[in-house]
């Protein structure tokens, strides 16, 4: 809507990045919060997030490369554009790795923090929706329904025409999906439940949201967008994460009560 908000002499405070800004400030925060809670290590909170940041932008952005791979070969010289283009897909998937090898490399129990990092997530996703929003991109179709934005200095969305706000529907549904997932965490039962959680719910929030959205620079594959075709397999990521979950949780349950029983028989000898 306004990007620019205010400048402080030749320093100028983008909408965008205040609210990027904002997003992973609050989920740092409100994850070591959690932690502590938790009874976890509140100090590995931010090398999670550094890692899962660094790698989710390289995967944001090499994502989004291949989506403009037709783009590209006409002008290569879109490459070197490193500050604008980047496919959230992207950057979940490569934070998730950056997170993953984070805590192997400190032996740390990744599903654990994997639990304790996905409602952040969607928290600072709301935010960024917002930066979305007062940036112009990601912007939805047009629409003759009294519930629309009009842009008029946008450098992303068509300026002057009624479109649908779905950066705003984005932010809401990551917004509620956060506290659903923090309520959700209280009532898990097993490792990885919550961060299963996440990947279905945002996945079939995501793939419905892609039909309102007017920016087809996204790709597509077939007739689904980029995102709507990653959004089929991330979904089926969490389910087999829930799946394998209880699987393993009931392999334990099951292998601590032989092991009790077979105590028990050992004394009644």
């Amino acid at each position: 809507m306004k990007n620019d908000l205010f400048s402080i002499g030749s320093f100028t405070i983008h909408g965008y990045g205040l609210m990027i800004g904002i997003g992973f400030l609050s989920a740092c925060l409100v994850s070591e919060y959690r932690a502590g809670r938790k009874g976890m290590d509140p100090d590995h909170i931010l090398g999670i997030a550094v890692w899962g940041i660094v790698s989710g932008l390289i995967s944001a952005k090499l994502l989004y490369y291949i989506t403009t791979i037709d783009q590209i070969v006409k002008n290569p010289r879109l490459l070197l554009d490193i500050s604008n283009g980047f496919v959230v897909y992207g950057g979940i998937i490569g934070g998730i790795a950056g997170g993953y090898v984070y805590c192997r490399k400190h032996k740390l129990v990744f599903l654990k923090y994997a639990d304790l990092v996905m409602p952040v997530v969607a928290l600072a996703q709301g935010f960024g929706r917002l930066g979305c929003f007062l940036a112009g991109c990601c912007y939805g179709r047009e629409t003759d329904s009294g519930f629309a934005v009009i842009f008029h200095n946008s450098a992303y969305a068509p300026n002057n025409v009624p479109l649908l706000p779905t950066q705003l529907l984005s932010s809401a549904f990551n917004f509620c999906h956060f506290f659903f997932l923090l309520w959700l965490s209280g009532k898990a039962k097993r490792d990885g439940e919550t961060a299963a959680a996440y990947l279905i719910i945002y996945s079939a929030g995501r793939f419905v949201i892609e039909f309102f959205r007017g920016d087809l620079i996204r790709g597509t594959v077939g007739t689904l967008t980029t995102s709507q075709f990653i959004s089929l397999f991330a979904a089926a990521a969490g389910v087999m994460l829930l799946i394998a979950g209880r699987r393993m949780s009931d392999f334990a349950g099951n292998g601590k009560q032989n092991f009790e029983v077979g105590e028990r028989g050992e004394h009644d000898e």
